[in-house]
């Protein structure tokens, strides 16, 4: 996975954390989160909030489907 694919990191930590509300995660947080993912292959550096912000909103729209 590459920070590209959003909906791809989003399902990979709604399964890795279901029990956690995405917006109660720091965004330095989330970035460690997906860079620790077991798929997750590009450079920690490339992140930006603007990126983490797309994710953290995907898994959010996972998190409520969920419930």
């Amino acid at each position: 996975m590459k920070w590209m694919d959003i909906e791809d990191i989003a399902i990979a930590l709604h399964e890795k954390y279901p029990d956690t509300d995405p917006l109660s995660v720091r965004f330095t947080d989330l970035h460690d989160w997906v860079c620790a993912l077991p798929d997750f292959d590009d450079d920690p550096k490339s992140s930006n909030e603007k990126k983490l912000e797309a994710i953290q909103m995907a898994w959010l729209e996972e998190h409520q489907d969920d419930q």
